[in-house]
């Protein structure tokens, strides 16, 4: 099938075959019909098939048998929102190109730079607008933009949208068009929350979906390298002077990864630069132009900027950190190998990428060749921290070790007395009441006591034992030093003098007794 057997109009098949293009994609084979008989599409296709050209064909074509000549000047009928700047960019491009015979005009805002600029461009009047959320949302308020006259709208790439957080300003934004309107929504994948944002959006959408479960792409030449983290740079670098490739986009999973990915190469010789959300607009665009005509050829993106890079013939994508996310990895990748060029794809997984390489492969339903012959293999024993048996090993023996201690020899040790010989002190003095005949009638006045606690009248004996604390201090002789004395005797001393000891504090017990009783029965009186 060709473009001109979908009943493209001539004006923009010319500019089609400029470009060499004659026969339609996939997607652009759906799209395109359902499209120019004005109906709204729920649109599902992988990056790099062709998916631009597929809403951007038919909206130039109708605008273009619709056009009208209107007072005041161009009315925007078109609006296209996008999440990053570079395929704002790249969109814009796309229209400009496929509409140049069309007579009909477009401009791209975005943030990051001045808005002077597009303003300008705004007050001359457009067709076909290109934004991102934020500068759009930022123009409207203060009344630069106005989407009254808007018959077609596109939200492109909205998984990535909704990933970046713009679901709030989408919905601000698709409250103001009008109800009366052509609505297209595309998006890299389908997941459950994007279908629920399209039927917020969407009336009654026919469907379209050149791969229903997220795949690769087929001309992609895909490759594992297994790489201790420490290893990746030395990989990277051998990889980039072993095989002389044209262009290679390397993937960073963070901005500072990626500036440090660039100091790297620069120091082995490998010129490079880095594209990013840190970096200012006028950086991003230098580095990207670069890159493209040559002056550069490795560029280092985050997956914040992927989508927006569209480089005719890109030879090599290399992931030097996995994505953590299954859907990312095809739409990293999907940067080469676009349309019916072949790419390389290569990706360095380290052992705390294991996880994730493996939901990659699940999504994709193949298995990637890992590539054994390299230098910097990863022989499988790099430590995970905190997940290694030799960690868990040590920590229960120390742990062991610990509860040993604990457990007895710290209980053994109450009261400043070691256990063997504090044992050894009770044993004698069972043995010495034992011997006198004493030991029920001094356990009879433990108990009195007791008992005299339990009636809460212990006054008097605590008073007692105050008493002799406090004689104690006087002397110099700490509780524990009595004592001690006490249990020596004990020990030492049997016979007569043992018998009398035990008789005289059976007799002041007693007495402590009877005082007590005198006091309740004083006490009952009163």
């Amino acid at each position: 099938m060709t473009f001109k057997e979908l009943g493209i109009i001539d004006p923009i098949l010319d500019a089609l075959r400029a470009e060499g293009y004659t026969q339609p994609t996939p997607i652009q084979q759906q799209s395109i019909p359902i499209l120019l008989k004005g109906k709204d599409l729920l649109g599902c296709a992988q990056t790099g098939t062709g998916k631009t050209a597929a809403f951007a064909i038919p909206i130039l074509q109708q605008l273009y048998n619709n056009r009208t000549f209107e007072k005041g000047g161009r009315k925007i009928k078109v609006l296209v929102v996008t999440p990053t700047r570079e395929l704002a960019i790249q969109i814009s491009e796309s229209f400009t190109t496929y509409g140049k015979n069309t007579g009909l005009r477009n401009t791209v805002i975005f943030g990051g730079v001045k808005q002077g600029a597009q303003t300008a461009a705004l007050k001359q009047g457009v067709d076909i607008l290109v934004a991102t959320p934020g500068r759009l949302l930022d123009l409207m308020n203060q009344g630069y933009i106005s989407l009254k006259d808007v018959k077609y709208s596109v939200l492109d790439e909205a998984d990535r949208m909704l990933d970046m957080g713009f679901i709030h300003d989408i919905k601000k934004i698709i409250a103001k068009l009008p109800r009366e309107r052509q609505s297209l929504f595309f998006s890299a994948t389908m997941p459950p929350d994007i279908v629920r944002l399209s039927q917020q959006i969407l009336g009654n959408p026919e469907k379209v979906s050149v791969t229903p479960k997220q795949t690769t792409a087929e001309k992609v030449d895909q490759s594992i390298y297994f790489v201790t983290k420490k290893e990746k740079s030395k990989l990277l670098v051998h990889l980039l002077e072993e095989q002389a490739y044209d262009s290679t986009l390397v993937f960073s999973r963070t901005k500072y990864g990626a500036d440090k990915i660039v100091k790297m190469l620069s120091k082995a010789s490998i010129k490079s630069e880095a594209i990013h959300g840190n970096k200012s607009q006028n950086a991003r665009q230098r580095a990207l132009g670069n890159f493209k005509s040559g002056r550069s050829k490795v560029l280092v993106a985050t997956d914040i900027a992927a989508r927006g890079i569209d480089v005719d013939n890109l030879s090599m994508v290399v992931n030097y950190d996995l994505p953590n996310i299954p859907e990312t990895y095809v739409h990293r990748i999907g940067r080469t190998g676009r349309a019916d060029a072949s790419g390389i794809a290569l990706s360095f997984c380290d052992a705390e990428e294991r996880a994730f390489l493996k939901d990659i492969q699940k999504l994709i339903g193949q298995k990637i060749p890992v590539v054994d012959e390299h230098p910097f293999v990863d022989d499988g024993f790099e430590e995970i921290p905190g997940n290694t048996s030799d960690n868990k090993a040590n920590t229960n023996q120390r742990s062991g070790q610990r509860n040993g201690r604990s457990g007895g020899h710290k209980k053994g040790q109450r009261n400043g007395q070691p256990t063997g010989q504090r044992n050894g002190r009770s044993e004698n003095r069972r043995n010495n009441d034992r011997r006198n005949g004493q030991q029920s009638e001094q356990g009879s006045g433990r108990t009195d006591n007791r008992d005299g606690k339990r009636d809460g009248k212990p006054a008097g004996q605590r008073d007692d034992r105050t008493d002799n604390r406090q004689d104690d201090q006087r002397n110099g002789n700490s509780a524990g030093q009595r004592n001690g004395q006490d249990h020596q005797r004990n020990d030492h001393r049997t016979g007569p003098r043992n018998i009398n000891q035990e008789r005289e504090s059976h007799d002041r017990s007693r007495k402590r007794q009877r005082v007590s009783a005198s006091d309740r029965k004083y006490s009952g009186r009163g």
